[in-house]
């Protein structure tokens, strides 16, 4: 993966970033947000990961569909992967990481996206289109986190966030051991070790700062959504309930659900639902005119 300088418009039509993927900066504010870059044109997918994960999570559906002509990025939010991790709650609310997506937009240099991720990532797709409604061209949603889940996700969220506070220095024995954890090179797994690495204080900002504000638009503003949607779910768990997906499949005027066989299909066995996703993405911009040929990806 190459490493480049956080420069702006930097990732824009940049020939050096290949389907191996590219590192990247920008400034949000006086904190710095990092991204990856797959592939490259105009055809662009910003994939968001789940609560206290980052990037490493998607990177193998970020190179398969970079490979087919996507340019496909990859946003550590604020208190994620290599993002910066402040210690305040309040930074880490949904709808601050909805400012967050919209300056990576900005930095890119584009006017419209299919806006996609798991779990956190698509609570913060939704709260972006409402935000945005024109700069969204479609809709990739995994895993929603909505009414039904409300009360397990706080059974959860709250005693998690009470242990971190109060199990400070077990964790941070925790955070030095995966810290010399070398990296597996499998996506997902790196994705949860680098969590592990998170001192105890960033994490606990996180939790605590996701159970501030709104963490999904209103039953009414989803149903104004008017972009095509791809909606996946699956029933393995209460909070990321197969419920919750179905019900969001019927509230958006232009939505397919698919069902999921597990949580983890698309991380460890990916086909399927990369094929979905692929063929969703076609139908998305389809009638775009595009300024270059679509092939694959420089």
């Amino acid at each position: 993966m190459q490493h480049n300088a956080p420069v702006s418009g930097a990732a824009e039509h940049d020939p050096r970033v290949s389907v191996d993927g590219a590192l990247y900066a920008l400034s949000y504010g006086q904190y710095r947000l990092a991204y990856e870059v797959y592939g490259s044109g105009d055809r662009v997918l910003v994939w968001l990961h789940g609560l206290l994960l980052d990037a490493n999570l998607s990177r193998g559906l970020a190179r398969t569909l970079a490979a087919q002509g996507n340019r496909v990025v990859l946003l550590d939010l604020l208190g994620h992967g290599r993002s910066d991790k402040p210690r305040h709650a309040g930074l880490h609310r949904m709808d601050l990481h909805v400012k967050q997506v919209l300056c990576l937009l900005d930095e890119l240099g584009v006017d419209q996206v299919v806006l996609g991720g798991v779990s956190l990532g698509t609570n913060v797709s939704l709260l972006t289109t409402v935000e945005a409604p024109q700069r969204v061209r479609g809709l990739i949603l995994e895993m929603p986190v909505l009414e039904w889940a409300a009360p397990a996700a706080a059974l959860v969220f709250l005693p998690l966030l009470l242990g971190v506070h109060y199990t400070r220095a077990a964790l941070r024995l925790v955070s030095r051991a995966a810290s010399r954890l070398p990296l597996s090179g499998f996506g997902p797994l790196d994705s949860f070790i680098s969590a592990a690495k998170s001192d105890p204080d960033e994490i606990a900002a996180v939790l605590h700062g996701v159970l501030l504000g709104p963490i999904a638009p209103t039953i009414e503003q989803r149903r104004a959504i008017t972009a095509p949607t791809l909606v996946l779910g699956h029933g393995i768990d209460l909070i990321h309930s197969y419920t919750d997906a179905a019900s969001l499949a019927r509230q958006l005027p232009d939505a397919r659900l698919i069902r999921t066989r597990t949580f983890a299909e698309l991380w460890v066995r990916p086909a399927r639902l990369t094929a979905e996703i692929s063929e969703f993405l076609d139908h998305v911009w389809a009638d775009v005119e595009q300024e270059e040929p679509r092939g694959e990806a420089m």
